[in-house]
């Protein structure tokens, strides 16, 4: 029974987190309405906070959805998997990011679009976690 309520639970954050996504696929976009460049740095500052939440509760979900996974099978692979995938993305996210960067050849727009940047590849994440997370 505690199994049943906590996957409802966790479906239920799932579907929330989703839902409080912006509908646009780019930050910086989203932020376009701040006005200078100075706001929209931190309205994407702002949105890469947020993002930086709901992947940390994400991955919480996650991983205790692989150690029930490997209690009940008696195995301890699930849970080693996602941990080492998730050093692995997070390498990737971050040098990813930092390519992402340099196109801008050191540019004022830079660090907008290595925030946006990590927005974008967090909330991929997110997702592709809560598929796995009960």
């Amino acid at each position: 029974m505690r199994q049943e309520v906590l996957a409802m639970l966790r479906s239920v954050i799932g579907v929330l987190i989703m839902l409080t996504q912006p509908v646009f696929a780019d930050p910086a976009l989203e932020c376009g309405d701040a006005g200078s460049q100075v706001d929209i740095g931190e309205c994407v500052a702002e949105d890469e906070e947020r993002v930086e939440a709901a992947l940390a509760k994400a991955l919480s979900f996650a991983l205790d959805a692989a150690e029930e996974l490997d209690e009940v099978t008696g195995r301890s692979a699930a849970a080693p998997a996602l941990e080492a995938g998730q050093k692995a993305w997070e390498a990737y996210r971050a040098e990813h990011c930092a390519f992402v960067g340099a196109t801008y050849g050191g540019g004022s727009g830079t660090g907008i679009a290595i925030r946006s940047c990590w927005t974008q590849l967090g909330r991929a994440r997110i997702d592709e976690l809560m598929r796995y997370a009960g």
